[in-house]
């Protein structure tokens, strides 16, 4: 099973990691992705390229499927304004085996901060904002 969502909606990771449970395997391994920043960022706002970035998820949730025996992968990039705190990615991959788990997990995180099309505005104290390279893998925290 793999499930690749992008949307605005907020999601339960929680409800997430039962539907990895569910599978029936020995291990699910998963990822938080958290709206963080420094200084005086107030909020964010996550941008994406639409008709590319569920197309991209979905390639990375392929090659992982591939390399590693996955029962199922669950990938979710929310857009949109955020503020600090607030949800935007979940990772998770279930599988027999605890290692194999893991590393698709770090791999499917990797691989979402590297080659999807979005990009992160942060909005600042007093009303200017300023464009980040990526979303930073300081704000990705294991659940």
């Amino acid at each position: 099973m793999i499930d690749v969502r992008v949307q605005s909606a907020d999601f339960d990771p929680g409800r997430q990691l039962e539907r990895l449970r569910e599978l029936g395997r020995g291990a699910v391994a998963s990822l938080l992705g958290i709206a963080e920043a420094d200084g005086d960022v107030t909020s964010i706002v996550v941008e994406h390229y639409a008709a590319m970035a569920r197309v991209e998820l979905g390639r990375i949730a392929d090659e992982a499927q591939g390399r590693w025996p996955l029962s199922g992968i669950i990938l979710i990039h929310r857009h949109g304004s955020f503020g600090l705190g607030d949800r935007i990615l979940f990772v998770g991959a279930a599988s027999s085996d605890h290692q194999a788990a893991a590393e698709a997990c770090a791999y499917l995180a990797r691989s979402v901060r590297e080659r999807a099309p979005f990009w992160r505005k942060e909005r600042l104290a007093g009303g200017t904002s300023r464009w980040t390279e990526r979303l930073p893998s300081a704000a990705r925290q294991p659940v």
